[in-house]
């Protein structure tokens, strides 16, 4: 197998307002392959974007990351730990877009209404490559074309809020795609689409994949698409990857009791007519009153009264690449803080 292109080594990002510590990333690792899709899955509060902009370093503040690596492998074989970098030095900036694209997960508010999707194109383009407004305007018209937007002649002076919900889509892909990243992070791409448009937006990520042999970050609540998109899976629960393996092995032997539930939850269309959805108990913690312990114990019908309320599951490797954080699995726990 070929070396990762970005590695992920205990993440921890931090939130620290006044009334007390949020702790959004705790300890996740993972790896993204050349060519490969991860897909990082979980509930809503799970950490799952502020993992993504942790990588791009474009936390908001008083969020910030304490500790960890980010380790990007770039094309002459160097590797560099984004975790080091000043987020406001031109490395960082020149990695943002150069190296890993980022689509947004709400098109409407990450789009400026005041210039045209032409404009914006083209400040992206010309902040990575030395080209003329002329030359800059035809990447623009081609990035366009490249999405399957219709008439990019005329659509490149449209305004954001002249596009419907899926064209807006597609026109945050083509910026993140403006300066031909290695890495495309997609936060949430399908969210408040329809279904028609949701898959052709999936097909669009996974030909220009195809095309570019592009290492695809794929985040999501959707299991369905997970399944459809991801050769790897990272489930996240309270800010730790608490399940990660290739996507047969995550759907079809799933080990711990939150991925589980999540699966159990998905429709199916050969359930009974009427039958009630199955749900997982309870929901997220409050950021401030984390449990002790596992923190899916106090969701979890398997949990062990004395173990799981009171110790730190670590991780235990089941296989090569089949890895959970769960005492179910056989290694010791570590005693929490």
């Amino acid at each position: 197998m070929a070396d990762p292109i970005l590695s992920v080594r205990d993440l921890v990002t931090y939130f620290r307002p006044e009334e007390g510590v949020v702790r959004a990333v705790d300890g996740a690792s993972f790896d993204l392959y050349p060519g490969g899709t991860l897909g990082i899955v979980g509930e809503s509060g799970c950490g799952k974007s502020v993992t993504a902009r942790s990588i791009l370093r474009i936390v908001d503040r008083p969020g910030e990351v304490e500790s960890g690596e980010i380790l990007l492998r770039r094309d002459d074989g160097g590797i560099v730990d984004l975790a080091k970098i000043d987020p406001r030095r031109r490395e960082m900036r020149a990695i943002r877009g150069g190296d890993i694209g980022y689509v947004f997960q709400e098109p409407m508010s990450s789009l400026s209404a005041f210039y045209t999707i032409g404009n914006q194109l083209m400040e992206a383009v010309r902040l990575h490559r030395a080209v003329t407004t002329k030359e800059a305007r035809q990447r623009a018209v081609e990035l366009l074309q490249l999405v399957g937007i219709p008439r990019p002649e005329q659509r490149v002076d449209a305004y954001s809020f002249e596009l419907s919900g899926g064209l807006r889509q597609r026109v945050m892909i083509a910026l993140a795609l403006a300066a031909e990243p290695r890495i495309l992070i997609a936060d949430e791409p399908t969210t408040a689409l329809d279904v028609t448009t949701q898959a052709q937006i999936l097909d669009l990520i996974r030909r220009i994949q195809d095309e570019r042999r592009l290492a695809v970050i794929l985040i999501t609540h959707d299991m369905g698409v997970i399944a459809e998109m991801a050769d790897t899976v990272a489930v996240m629960y309270l800010g730790k990857v608490v399940e990660s393996g290739p996507v047969d092995a995550i759907f079809h032997a799933p080990r711990h009791p939150y991925t589980q539930a999540l699966l159990r939850s998905i429709p199916s269309v050969l359930a009974e007519p009427r039958s009630r959805l199955a749900t997982i108990a309870g929901s997220i913690p409050h950021p401030y009153a984390r449990p002790e312990g596992c923190p899916f114990h106090p969701r979890c019908a398997r949990s062990i009264a004395g173990v799981c309320d009171r110790t730190v599951p670590v991780v235990t490797k089941l296989d090569e690449r089949h890895e959970v954080r769960c005492v179910l699995y056989g290694r010791p726990a570590e005693a929490a803080e």
